[in-house]
């Protein structure tokens, strides 16, 4: 069975790499559009050259949209207190590499503390007993 070829718009990745940035900009959705249409910044822009020469290049820029030159690279993404690798596939195409990596984790609920409104079952009870010594 042939390997489905990724297409986004209508065109495939060779085609997207030809593009230029505002002709590449008119096929993203609206937010991706407008930042594109600002242009990168020098630090964004700086982390596209180091992925041109290496894979697995770690970055704090979280807002960073995934371009067509990224594609199947690497990168360390920072989470808040660890960077995260993420392989950059086809469908990544547009995405932040913020919305990749998760930056909290799940809540895990346990059993109430001290101070709960509900107390652990301890085997004492709330009221503490009365004697009948006068």
């Amino acid at each position: 069975m042939a390997k489905k070829t990724f297409i986004y718009r209508g065109k495939t990745i060779e085609e997207l790499n030809k593009l230029s940035l505002s002709e590449l900009a008119k096929l993203f959705p609206a937010a991706q559009r407008r930042k594109l249409k600002r242009g990168l910044s020098d630090a964004e822009k700086k982390l596209v050259e180091r992925l041109k020469k290496k894979d697995g290049v770690k970055t704090q820029l979280r807002d960073m949209i995934v371009l067509p030159s990224m594609i199947g690279k690497t990168v360390k993404v920072h989470a808040g207190s660890a960077y995260i690798q993420v392989l950059l596939q086809d469908e990544t195409l547009g995405c932040r590499l913020g919305e990749l990596v998760l930056s909290r984790k799940r809540v895990m609920h346990s059993n109430p503390g001290v101070g709960s409104a509900k107390p652990a079952a301890s085997g004492k009870s709330e009221k503490p007993e009365k004697s009948d010594k006068k």
